[in-house]
């Protein structure tokens, strides 16, 4: 691990490996961290590819700064990142898909790809009739008093059949306490600061303004409606391209090797 300044007082954890360009990024979903990419990252070293994960501001080992949010610093946050090291292929799961359309679309010169595993697409407004409604229907369960023990149990009960680097992945969203429970990385006043972001983005007009190829992994058609959003937000994209495919929102984690076919199809044209 390292620890990348990107802002006074605010540094980003990050997993990188050399090998050869273009680099990928991977930007991780809300409440989540960059060890959910494991499995993804190991696909690409085994063949040589050179890519960086990332603990987004408030998540993982990153800094627990209590501002900074908004898309418009989240994104500063990670073109500080890429810097001037070249431009990257930018792959985002859910909220992290949300956070990469935006890079690329106000950092063109730095992205010359973008990939959305489940995410990008997402607009609460269209979910929600109001930010109370989805407040409410959003706000994260309560772990106070379970220990790191009764979470690998209800892991490996929730997640049967996932890869143990999948599994132990997601479990880094904790910290564990002092007194052995555990509490989750994201604290909810910054959780919430993302939804709010989330509430009032536009990620269809974001992906109208990219001028590189987009490639969307949709996880399962669960009603009409999503499949009519999902499908309008490609539209959008001046270069957009749609793959369904069965799985878990976490399809990065549970599937690590669709994630890296679409990657190495979109370097490879």
């Amino acid at each position: 691990m390292g620890l990348v300044n990107v802002a006074p007082g605010v540094e980003l954890a990050v997993d990188e490996r050399a090998g050869r360009a273009p680099r990928v990024l991977l930007v991780h979903g809300l409440s989540s961290n960059r060890k959910t990419w494991n499995g993804v990252g190991r696909l690409l070293s085994e063949e040589g590819r050179a890519w960086v994960a990332v603990d987004q501001r408030g998540h993982g080992e990153s800094s627990k700064v209590d501002d900074g949010y908004d898309f418009d610093t989240i994104t500063r946050d990670l073109a500080t990142l890429i810097g001037e090291a070249g431009r990257v292929v930018a792959v985002g799961q859910s909220w992290g898909g949300n956070v990469v359309v935006e890079l690329a679309a106000r950092y063109p010169e730095l992205v010359s790809a973008v990939i959305c595993v489940d995410g990008g697409f997402i607009s609460l407004r269209n979910s929600f009739d109001t930010w109370e409604e989805a407040e409410r229907a959003l706000t994260p369960p309560d772990f106070s008093g379970m220990t790191l023990a009764d979470l690998q149990e209800g892991a490996r009960e929730r997640f049967a059949g996932w890869p143990e680097e999948g599994i132990a992945g997601q479990l880094g969203n904790f910290e564990v306490l002092g007194d052995g429970t555990v509490r989750a990385r994201l604290a909810w006043p910054r959780h919430r600061l993302i939804l709010q972001a989330m509430w009032e983005q536009d990620p269809y007009e974001a992906a109208s303004r990219i001028r590189v190829p987009v490639s969307v992994i949709a996880v399962g058609k669960d009603g009409p409606d999503r499949a009519e959003r999902v499908e309008q937000f490609v539209a959008e994209c001046e270069d957009g391209r749609l793959e369904w495919v069965d799985g878990d929102h976490d399809i990065h984690v549970q599937q690590p090797g669709v994630v890296y076919r679409a990657i190495a199809e979109l370097i490879d044209e």
